[in-house]
């Protein structure tokens, strides 16, 4: 399975730093995790929800990864979620249900419902899952968007 990543060339390393600093929807603070998205257009568009369309960063790079067949994906479905779950901020249940899921490190990799388009996935990777080391991410490519989206 191929998972993607958008961010900052200032940060390259799909090592879950920047969401252990901040935290995000499925992580409390403190807790590493990887972001990735199950396509690049859904990792734009998750992106995009997050950044004022002027302002939208000219410096991103994008990655991706294999996942192999042999590494463990769990998967949390829309039915297991609080009827909130699309809230904006995050409901901390989320953020209880991804760093729970990180504190058992039971696979490498969740995937769950995307806020943007609950009917796509975003997946979450665990960096301190033994299994880690069998996702192999490919080089950072500069990522371009259409300069329609901002005229």
């Amino acid at each position: 399975m191929q998972i993607w990543r958008l961010c900052s060339n200032r940060h390259p390393m799909p090592d879950g730093e920047g969401a252990r600093l901040t935290g995000g929807r499925w992580n409390f603070p403190g807790t590493t995790v990887v972001y990735a998205s199950a396509t690049l257009s859904l990792a734009f568009l998750e992106l995009l929800v997050h950044v004022d369309l002027n302002l939208l960063p000219q410096d991103l790079i994008t990655l991706s990864a294999n996942v192999p067949d042999h590494v463990k994906i769990g998967t949390i479905h829309e039915a297991a979620l609080p009827p909130n779950w699309r809230d904006y901020p995050a409901p901390e249940a989320l953020q209880a249900l991804g760093t729970d899921w990180v504190n058992r490190a039971k696979t490498a990799a969740l995937s769950v419902p995307s806020v943007v388009i609950p009917h796509e996935r975003n997946y979450l990777i665990n960096p301190a899952h033994s299994d880690f080391r069998r996702i192999r991410w490919t080089e950072p490519r500069p990522f371009v968007w259409d300069s329609r989206l901002v005229e």
